[in-house]
């Protein structure tokens, strides 16, 4: 059932995305589109997911069978009165003209997307989702700022239900549109070995220079994880293969896995594919993917560029050599073998960043990179690798439906009693004129919430709540929503939660909690990056390119010289060891002049790009003298 049910949503999608009509003439509404993709996977959530993590079970309980069939039921009769629905208006009106027994299913279906909800995205989400869920009916009873008039139970399920801005709103929107032809291209890449390809490839390219076992994590995570989008399945896939090579070139087993739990998190920040949140703050802004892929490509840049700089300066720092030439893959044979993987890459970006076809473009690409690998590649697909296809797609649709539309029912809680507004006004209060606090609310908030919840759910949350105020104090909209993504990722590298490290610290056999400090060590960047282009937007190409330009370079310097101040070794210099009792005031400074270069001056920053530069010079330029000084001295003394 879960490979037939997933067959026909993909057929489901891609009937809608290509306008077929079925081939007779017959057009779903968008509504009867999204329920019947609910109708097919939320209730197969109560088949694959047990009512208690962890049970084992040798078949279906008869409860869970029951509850299977009462949410097909109920969204076939959702579907059913679909059109129905949207002429009368009942997401107002049911409790009036709506048959009883429809107002009620409402209800139903309302506790039946909370228990997928708990089973998919666990108790806290569950919790958070289904009090506030319940808000309209509690609304009045609130103290100020989230006042709101209060609404009864059945009006507030009939919103729920038969809206567009609740269960339906626009986390099931960005799903059934464009994220899951992107999860369907991902599962593809996955399942004709794009994985083994991407890291043959990095071996090739980096894999003899000093530190290049770790290069290589970088870069096959950061392929390989753009396209699959999961930070804890990229960990237990690639790291099982780089963990082992990086340790075995002189890296200490916790700084190994901090690696690859860095450039694993980063690439759910990195176009082109990302992961399902980009594709909600699409909905959530009102722009194309494509904007917000180009306006990430930045910042992912700086990210990906500061873990290469700390890797090559541990790596200086301790002497460390590559791995043997005869150990890596020949690059012209990675590439015969693979070349088709870079061709589809390459296919995907040209559609939607060229064409502008987002919705068009990853299924096209699929089917293309499917036609090749059974056309070029030694490892055709049977039918077994077709059905592991179809189950691997399954599982992933079944768990975004049931947390999409669960966390939807927040969006649909506060548009009914219109509270963002309020909340807003109440908020820009508290911070009175400083955005800066209201930046710093919303960082601690977005840490602490992805702590509990999937970055997605996290998102959703601050996006409705957070991200007005701080777009009324005129920061750019696309910008605040990005500061709210990163740092929503910032927990799965940050003690004591850190889900990325502390997996990566079972490959690698380290104490989980060394191997988060260091994660935070070696992907330190990401705690300043956001603050970066929120404060002035031209960073995610958010403005006048000659200013963007301006700040990308300064940004480069400036991140090159914190990462030397971290590790204690600089391009150009050498080991900082050199400086002797003072090697620790010399990285401090490089530190301090480099956060100052990256920092872009103008737009919310209380300096100008010059007075920044300025000040950034007059911090770092004594200490890197002192520094090359130092180390010519030894040089001579050696």
């Amino acid at each position: 059932m879960l490979i037939a049910w997933t067959v026909v949503s993909i057929v489901l999608c891609f009937n809608q995305q290509f306008t077929l009509r079925f081939f007779i003439d017959f057009t779903l509404l968008d509504t009867e589109y999204f329920w019947g993709l609910v109708l097919v996977l939320l209730p197969l959530a109560f088949i694959v997911y047990p009512l208690k993590p962890g049970l084992h079970v040798e078949h279906v309980p008869l409860y869970d069978i029951a509850l299977f069939l009462i949410a097909t039921l109920l969204s076939a009769g959702l579907i059913w009165t679909g059109r129905e629905s949207a002429a009368a208006g009942w997401e107002y009106s049911a409790v009036d003209a709506a048959p009883s027994w429809i107002v009620w299913s409402g209800v139903a279906m309302w506790a039946l997307v909370l228990e997928a909800l708990r089973r998919a995205g666990g108790w806290a989400l569950f919790i958070v989702m289904g009090t506030f869920s319940l808000f309209p009916l509690y609304a009045a009873w609130m103290p100020a700022p989230l006042t709101a008039p209060s609404v009864g139970l059945l009006e507030t399920a009939s919103y729920h239900i038969f809206s567009r801005e609740s269960v339906l709103g626009i986390p099931m929107r960005a799903f059934a549109e464009l994220v899951i032809g992107f999860l369907v291209f991902g599962t593809a890449l996955q399942y004709t070995g794009a994985g083994r390809f991407f890291i043959d490839f990095a071996f090739a390219l980096c894999g003899r220079y000093r530190g290049g076992a770790a290069k290589v994590a970088i870069f096959s995570s950061g392929l390989l994880g753009s396209m699959s989008g999961s930070v804890i399945s990229n960990v237990l896939t690639t790291g099982t293969m780089t963990i082992p090579a990086m340790k075995r070139t002189g890296f200490k087993p916790s700084v190994a896995g901090a690696i690859e739990a860095c450039a694993s998190t980063g690439a759910v920040l990195a176009p082109p594919v990302m992961g399902a949140t980009a594709f909600v703050m699409a909905e959530f802004l009102n722009i194309s993917y494509a904007e917000v892929a180009l306006a990430a490509a930045v910042p992912a840049t700086l990210y990906y560029f500061a873990l290469f700089m700390q890797i090559d300066f541990n790596a200086g720092r301790n002497a460390m050599k590559g791995l043997p030439p005869e150990e890596m893959p020949r690059i012209g044979q990675v590439f015969r073998e693979g070349w088709y993987f870079i061709f589809v890459i390459i296919l995907l970006v040209v559609l939607l960043l060229v064409m502008k076809r987002e919705n068009w473009a990853p299924w096209l690409a699929t089917g293309v990179l499917l036609i090749l690998n059974q056309a070029f590649s030694k490892h055709r697909w049977g039918r077994k690798e077709l059905l592991g296809f179809l189950e691997g797609n399954g599982r992933i649709f079944i768990e975004l439906v049931a947390i999409l539309a669960g966390v939807g029912l927040l969006v649909g809680a506060f548009s009914l009693t219109g509270l963002t507004g309020s909340l807003t006004n109440g908020l820009l209060y508290m911070a009175g004129d400083q955005p800066l606090l209201l930046l710093v609310m919303g960082a601690l908030t977005s840490f602490i919430l992805g702590m509990g919840m999937t970055i997605t759910a996290c998102y959703i949350f601050l996006a409705v709540l957070l991200a007005p105020s701080l777009t009324q104090v005129g920061m750019n909209p696309l910008a605040v929503h990005m500061f709210i993504m990163y740092w929503g990722m910032v927990s799965f590298i940050t003690p004591p939660v850190a889900l990325a490290a502390f997996a990566a610290s079972s490959v690698a056999k380290a104490s989980p909690m060394d191997t988060g400090l260091q994660a935070m060590k070696i992907g330190s960047i990401i705690y300043f990056v956001p603050f970066f282009f929120v404060m002035n937007p031209s960073l995610v190409l958010q403005g006048d390119m000659l200013d963007f330009l301006g700040h990308f370079a300064t940004a480069v310097v400036g991140v090159t010289l914190v990462c030397g101040g971290l590790q204690g070794y600089q391009s150009g210099i050498g080991d900082l060891r050199a400086c002797g009792p003072l090697e620790w005031p010399v990285r401090a400074a490089l530190v301090l002049g480099g956060l100052m270069f990256a920092a872009p001056g103008g737009g919310l920053m209380p300096f100008s790009p010059m007075q920044m530069t300025l000040s950034a010079l007059i911090v770092s330029v004594p200490a890197l003298a002192f520094a090359w000084t130092m180390a010519r001295r030894r040089v001579r003394t050696v």
